[in-house]
C-alpha cells in the first residue's frame, strides 16, 4: 500500500494540511479525519499544501467535495497550493479550478485569506 501522510501546522488564523505521498481510496481517511478535527475546532479557513503529494485519485478528490460546503457554510473556505504538474492535471480535468481557488505557493494562499479578512465582502472575483 502506498505511504500518505498529513500534518497540520497553524498560520494564524489559517490551517495549513500538508499533504505527503498517495492519496487514494485506502488513504482518504487520514484526510478526512483531519477536515473533521479542523471543523470540530470551528477553523473553517483551511490550505492545502500538495507540495509533496505524488498522486491523487477520484477518491481523494472526494474528500474535498465532502467537505468544502460545511466549511463554506461557516464563511470559510480550502484554498490548494503548490500542486505539481500531474496533480494539478487531475484538479484541472474534473474542473476544480473553477470550485477551488488554486495557488504557487503556500505564502500565497494565507495571504489571500488575510486579504478577505481585512477587505471583507468588497473583494469579489
Amino acid at each position: 500500500m502506498a505511504e500518505f501522510s498529513t500534518a497540520i501546522i497553524d498560520r494564524g488564523d489559517v490551517s495549513v494540511i500538508n499533504v505527503s505521498g498517495y492519496l487514494d481510496a485506502h488513504t482518504a481517511p487520514t484526510l478526512e479525519s483531519n477536515f473533521t478535527e479542523l471543523i470540530d475546532n470551528n477553523k473553517f479557513k483551511i490550505v492545502v499544501n500538495f507540495k509533496d503529494l505524488a498522486y491523487i485519485s477520484s477518491a481523494g478528490l472526494g474528500v474535498f467535495m465532502a467537505y468544502v460546503e460545511k466549511i463554506r457554510d461557516n464563511a470559510g473556505d480550502i484554498k490548494l497550493t503548490n500542486m505539481n504538474e500531474k496533480v494539478y492535471n487531475i484538479f484541472d480535468l474534473l474542473g476544480f479550478p473553477l470550485l477551488y481557488e488554486i495557488f504557487s505557493t503556500e505564502d500565497e494562499a494565507v495571504n489571500k485569506f488575510n486579504k478577505s479578512d481585512k477587505v471583507g465582502n468588497d473583494e469579489s472575483k
